[in-house]
């Protein structure tokens, strides 16, 4: 099989992935895009079909004013007890949600604003029935700008409240490591597992992991430290810029990754962060990514066995249908539709605004972001 890698290609950074019996269902971040948080199902892990978005209504998502890298930061997607949750940052207004539902084709929530720093919260169901959310803030004390750690605190699942003291978990595996983030927890025998990324979303991005025997005790790094990144191989590899990942366990018992990464072509990342899988296996109460590689591939032979073929990620649009595939977005959030879909002559019409596109993109600043991770 050809292609198996990116399994979403072309925009779709920061994936969260879990899975129901024998689906799954994945989800990435759309910055400030509308609608937001696409979301996509598989039964092979290859094989992807959006589904829809969490975010599909004005009343979930506010992006007025917002630049096109602020909005919707990674969000994670979990399932507990017969309930889909999604947990995620709007870096343009609000901070941290939760928004939840019944199936995962919605309709969803609107959202629960959490009382809660940072970006990039995820949220953990233990055995037990308790909930915990992560997340990622500046320390209080930082000496340098991306000095974060690793947050978290219990989550009472009845008003969807956080509850109890919020404790720091780690600050990463490399000293004076940088821009620590993205965190998921999994429990795995008798540890609990913290992974994360750090050094920042290009070309040093990796993921790191450390471990527990208590939810909320001291998390002992890896020796082996990260265990993904691309650094190492230069800007010019077919892969670069990899990290922030989660895990997901099959049926049987087999362990995947889901991560970012790019493709970069003539010196340019084209088609911005995509969303790749590799394999994973358990080695010494610790996962191993990639084994016998260290790398994602474009096409490994771990990951063609899961599905009998691969089908095309190719995308075309005549506009014969009354409304815009689920593959279309606008920059924020539309207050009204100004675009119509022209079955007769198969073309999309869109209505001018009064401005331009440049007034709209601008870039945010350093210090706007220290701000809001400071929340």
């Amino acid at each position: 099989m050809n292609g198996v890698n990116p399994i979403l290609p072309g925009f779709y950074p920061d994936p969260s992935i879990c899975r129901v019996d024998n689906d799954y269902y994945l989800i990435t971040s759309s910055f400030s895009f509308f609608p937001g948080i696409p979301i996509f199902h598989s039964i092979d892990l290859v094989n992807w079909e959006q589904i829809g978005h969490v975010l599909e209504r004005p009343s979930q998502l506010n992006l007025d004013g917002g630049s096109y890298s602020s909005g919707i930061f990674a969000p994670t997607i979990r399932y507990n007890n017969h309930k889909y949750y999604v947990i995620t940052t709007n870096m343009t207004y609000g901070g941290n949600f939760i928004v939840h539902a019944e199936s995962p084709y919605g309709p969803w929530s609107d959202p629960i604003w959490l009382d809660a720093p940072g970006i990039d919260p995820s949220l953990f169901f233990d055995d037990d029935g308790r909930a915990y959310v992560t997340g990622t803030r500046t320390k209080s004390n930082a000496r340098y700008f991306g000095d974060h750690e690793i947050w978290i605190q219990e989550l009472d699942l009845n008003s969807l409240t956080l509850i109890g003291d919020r404790k720091a978990l780690w600050d990463g595996a490399m000293k004076n490591a940088m821009f620590v983030e993205a965190p998921h927890l999994y429990k795995k025998e008798d540890y609990y597992y913290l992974m994360i990324s750090e050094g920042g979303t290009e070309q040093y991005h990796s993921i790191t992991v450390a471990r527990s025997d208590t939810i909320m005790g001291d998390y002992a790094s890896h020796p082996a430290n990260p265990i993904l990144t691309h650094r190492h191989l230069g800007k010019h590899f077919p892969i670069t810029n990899v990290g922030h990942g989660d895990l997901v366990e099959t049926p049987t018992g087999s362990w995947y990754m889901v991560a970012l990464g790019c493709r970069p072509c003539n010196d340019s990342i084209n088609l911005g962060r995509e969303t790749f899988i590799t394999d994973v296996i358990w080695e010494d109460g610790w996962p191993l990514v990639a084994s016998g590689k260290g790398v994602i591939e474009c096409n490994p032979t771990a990951i063609n066995q899961l599905a009998e073929k691969v089908t095309s990620n190719y995308f075309l649009d005549n506009f014969e249908q009354d409304n815009l595939d689920k593959q279309w977005n606008v920059i924020r959030t539309p207050h009204k539709i100004f675009w119509q879909c022209n079955s007769q002559n198969k073309c999309l019409e869109l209505n001018l605004k009064p401005q331009t596109l440049l007034e709209r993109l601008t870039l945010p600043s350093f210090e706007h972001h220290r701000q809001d991770l400071k929340r």
